[in-house]
């Protein structure tokens, strides 16, 4: 089963208040703002577990001139 995040009982709770959805309300841009750069933080902080791809030499590209083939 899916752990809950820390922040979604406090959250929750937040917005079940009446002071709390009037706080919310006020200031909802900060709060995601806030949010997203906690995801961001967490994010970095774990590292990448995907697997890195070497870059190789693109494939050349036949251009289009414009012109009908014969």
């Amino acid at each position: 089963m899916a752990r809950l995040h820390k922040l979604v009982p406090i959250l929750g709770g937040l917005l079940l208040s009446k002071g709390g959805r009037r706080l919310a309300g006020r200031h909802a841009g900060k709060l995601a703002l806030a949010t997203l750069a906690y995801e961001v933080w967490r994010n970095h902080r774990e590292g990448s577990k995907a697997p890195v791809r070497p870059v190789g030499r693109p494939t050349a590209r036949t251009r289009w001139s414009g012109r009908a083939a014969r």
